[in-house]
């Protein structure tokens, strides 16, 4: 099995047979991946896991190194890192980590050893405040959601500043503390606009499209949307932090389907759980249903194998789901029925 990061298609699907979203698996365990905020996926089927420390401070977070079998295998960043938000991975392998508490982006090789870093706090061009999410452009240049600045900034990936976009407000266009960012097929660039409570699209230059979301708890509705992220079929997932779930939209953002947490006790829980027979009373005596759901998370990450990876903040774990879907041809399209019935198949 390889685990990679899924490829962006140029267009998408004529039609998409969505057919489900099973739940497979749980990843990780307090202790080992301690507050995870993001993944990368490495080669074969390695996962970095950005793991956040308890308070800011250098020595707590750190990128745990695991793989699909919930091995625990190193970990890498610690010393470098004060309280990391979003991670990402060139094409040469190169990891990008974006890290509010010292207002800079740090470059890892995959091994550990120091590639770099750039930024410094302030408001002028190319200094940050409070960076959040990042993501590569066609072009390999880093756009990065610059929080407390409410921008979103462009630079080469030595950190030489090229553009920005974006303003404080509750315009078209304008952020209220921005978080994610997403790049779509087509080179849209998505920004998950956190205390607007809404999704906003704009062109690879930073022109306003259209944007879709409005504060609530309903479906479609968000309560501070963090991490964002667009499948190979053109779908959206937003990260709705507050409301501790994660919502899939069409390409368009017609609401489609929410994700509030099916986890199961991870491999390296049941071999601590077994280990310790206290934990494992104290288990048989909770409500162990509430322990299933997402609690604050942060980020949403697909395979090349359609797999989605929710890291569970609050809970110290990863949730994997499997997405079932179909792209189809107009020719396997029927024509739309005078008198609509949907059928149990």
């Amino acid at each position: 099995m390889t685990l990679q990061s899924a490829t962006k298609p140029d267009t998408p699907p004529f039609a998409l047979l969505r057919a489900g979203f099973p739940f497979l698996t749980t990843l990780g365990m307090r202790r080992v991946t301690t507050y995870p905020m993001d993944i990368v996926f490495g080669d074969k089927d390695e996962l970095y896991v950005l793991c956040r420390a308890d308070s800011p401070g250098l020595g707590g977070s750190n990128i745990r190194r695991t793989n699909w079998n919930d091995d625990d295998l190193d970990t890498i960043g610690g010393g470098r890192l004060l309280w990391p938000v979003q991670m990402i991975k060139d094409a040469a392998g190169t990891l990008y980590v974006s890290d509010e508490g010292s207002h800079k982006i740090i470059k890892l090789n995959q091994d550990g050893s120091d590639a770099g870093e750039w930024g410094e706090e302030g408001s002028g061009e190319g200094q940050l405040n409070r960076p959040s999410g990042i993501a590569f452009d066609a072009d390999e240049n880093l756009l990065v959601v610059d929080t407390l600045n409410h921008r979103v900034q462009k630079f080469n990936k030595d950190g030489k500043f090229l553009s920005s976009f974006g303003s404080r407000g509750s315009g078209e266009g304008e952020f209220n503390m921005p978080w994610g960012i997403a790049i779509t097929g087509d080179g849209d660039i998505l920004i998950a606009d956190w205390h607007n409570d809404r999704v906003q699209r704009f062109t690879s230059n930073g022109e306003f499209i259209s944007m879709f979301g409005t504060p609530g708890t309903d479906d479609g509705e968000f309560h501070r949307p963090a991490g964002i992220e667009v499948d190979h079929h053109g779908d959206i997932y937003v990260v709705d932090r507050g409301n501790n779930r994660v919502q899939q939209f069409s390409a368009e953002g017609k609401y489609f389907d929410k994700f509030i947490g099916d986890a199961t006790l991870s491999k390296s829980g049941e071999i601590y759980v077994r280990a310790n027979p206290a934990v494992l009373r104290n288990r048989e005596m909770a409500n162990t249903e509430q322990q299933k759901r997402l609690r604050g998370p942060a980020a949403v990450r697909f395979d090349n194998e359609g797999r989605m990876y929710i890291p569970d903040f609050g809970s110290h774990r990863i949730q994997v789901y499997n997405k079932l879907a179909y792209p189809l041809t107009p020719d396997e399209i029927a024509p739309v029925p005078n008198h609509p019935t949907l059928y149990t198949v």
